[in-house]
């Protein structure tokens, strides 16, 4: 009996369509490739660190010597973050994605608390931290004082800059999240 060449092909053609997925799938399992996202449980957990500013005084930076800032309109009791939507393009928050290292800190003060988008992100004494997306080099401290409101966080959770002695400014009372991002960022 003689077979259709056009089945032949389209059974060749499946055939190799197989055979390249098969090549594929089993490249793309070995978790070497350059688009893969590491998992939670293979991303390095965060460190935190001192440094000394000029202006600011003893600021907290993320492991790479990037400044990390906080938002007076976050709440610190219990934490939580308004820095939703918009805002995290420019002020990303600090994941938190295992028991972060320490430097200069207090690690009891150090902690984390989940976002309204399921991610968790690091707290210093309660207050959420933040990087600034135009802080382009470690040390850069552009987003102190932006809009009144960002301030370079210090390892106590209070705010650099402010006068010696000072404590963390309280958190506002609680207050309905705004639906739309607000102009504080």
């Amino acid at each position: 009996m003689r077979s259709n060449p056009r089945t032949r092909q389209a059974v060749l053609l499946a055939a190799s369509g197989l055979a390249v997925t098969a090549l594929v799938a089993g490249c793309g399992s070995s978790g070497s490739g350059s688009s893969a996202k590491p998992s939670p449980s293979t991303t390095p957990a965060p460190t935190l660190q001192t440094a000394t500013d000029p202006k600011l005084g003893t600021i907290v930076t993320d492991g790479s010597g990037f400044t990390l800032y906080r938002f007076d309109k976050d709440e610190s009791t219990p934490p939580d973050s308004y820095c939703n939507a918009g805002c995290v393009s420019t002020w990303p928050p600090e994941a938190a994605t295992g028991n972060a290292t320490v430097k200069g800190i207090d690690s009891k003060l150090v902690g984390s608390f989940t976002r309204d988008d399921g991610s968790k992100q690091i707290t210093i004494n309660g207050w959420p931290v933040y990087r600034y997306a135009p802080d382009t080099k470690p040390g850069d401290t552009k987003g102190q004082g932006v809009m009144g409101v960002w301030f370079a966080v210090t390892p106590t959770g209070g705010k650099a800059g402010a006068p010696s002695g000072s404590t963390p400014a309280p958190s506002a009372p609680a207050t309905p999240k705004p639906s739309a991002p607000s102009s504080g960022y």
